[in-house]
């Protein structure tokens, strides 16, 4: 964008990323926009614009993270014609996916780094060999998955090829903290997990000083809080489900502890741990030890 300018003193204005930058008459860039210039229409109307690039860039995450946390199949076609959008590009650039079959299984071991996307010869990306390739109509894929990165094989050598490439992804995907359920491979789990029954008790006994100290924790990530817990909806194998962590159901500025970590079905039936798919299991942990790591911690390092 140019520079536009303003209605006094030779001051122009034009946006960088979503950063307002301003500069004087004799052309030099200033650190900061005069305050005599806020309300100036130019001024006013480049930070509309930032504002909305602003939320604009942060709907494209969002919407990429629920793609990778459902499990969702996205269409070639989608990709290919939001691609040339900055916001929708700077998300799904890097991220690793996979072509979906004609039975909806997603076939991993033809997993690669997307790097472009056009309408006619489809996505362009790098393989796990390190080669070029395109997943397309042409290669009989109309929709790619972007794996969770649970369900992704050997994901310590992935993530180090992907460091070898430069790989930088604007969704977390890779390096996302992954958990596993008990037992779920071979006896591995990971460190903390603690299962009574059908929840989750590893992550119960945080104390906050307020309840809304945890509830606004929770909500800072993304998650709702809703009848005392902190939720995080799921769809895995096509079934809907969620996630529960108790956070405490007392007034706002009362103290709270933090209680069991759950999964639900639709009617609200709590689910055995054998009935949860690796990625709700995840998920589930993923947002209850964000929450708890920001439990209160005394003097001596005791975070109870």
């Amino acid at each position: 964008m140019g520079w536009i300018e303003t209605g006094s003193g030779g001051y122009a204005v034009t946006l960088e990323g979503t950063r307002v930058l301003c500069r004087n008459a004799q052309g030099r860039t200033l650190k900061q926009v005069p305050a005599k210039l806020k309300d100036d229409p130019e001024v006013v109307r480049l930070r509309q614009l930032a504002e909305w690039l602003e939320r604009h860039e942060r709907e494209c995450r969002e919407q990429v993270d629920a793609w990778l946390v459902r499990s969702l199949p996205v269409p070639v076609a989608l990709l290919a014609r939001v691609w040339p959008d900055p916001a929708w590009r700077a998300a799904l650039t890097d991220l690793v996916v996979a072509p979906v079959g004609a039975d909806g299984a997603a076939d991993v071991a033809r997993a690669g780094f997307l790097r472009d996307a056009d309408p006619e010869r489809g996505l362009g990306v790098v393989d796990l060999d390190g080669d070029s390739v395109r997943l397309g109509a042409a290669q009989g894929v109309e929709s790619v998955l972007i794996p969770h990165p649970v369900l992704l094989d050997e994901l310590d050598e992935l993530r180090e090829f992907a460091a070898e490439l430069g790989v930088e992804q604007g969704a977390q995907q890779l390096f996302r903290e992954v958990w596993r359920r008990p037992g779920a491979r071979d006896g591995e789990a990971a460190a903390g997990d603690a299962a009574a029954g059908d929840a989750v008790e590893a992550y119960a006994g945080g104390r906050f000083e307020q309840l809304r100290h945890a509830t606004a924790r929770a909500t800072s990530f993304g998650y709702r809080v809703r009848g005392g817990h902190a939720v995080c909806p799921l769809v895995e194998d096509g079934r809907a489900l969620e996630a529960a962590y108790w956070l405490g159901e007392d007034y706002p500025d009362a103290e709270t502890w933090t209680g069991s970590l759950e999964w639900r079905d639709r009617a609200g039936r709590r689910l055995p741990p054998a009935e949860v798919g690796p990625v709700a299991w995840s998920e589930g942990e993923r947002m209850a030890a964000l929450v708890y790591a920001g439990r209160v911690v005394d003097e001596e390092g005791d975070a109870r």
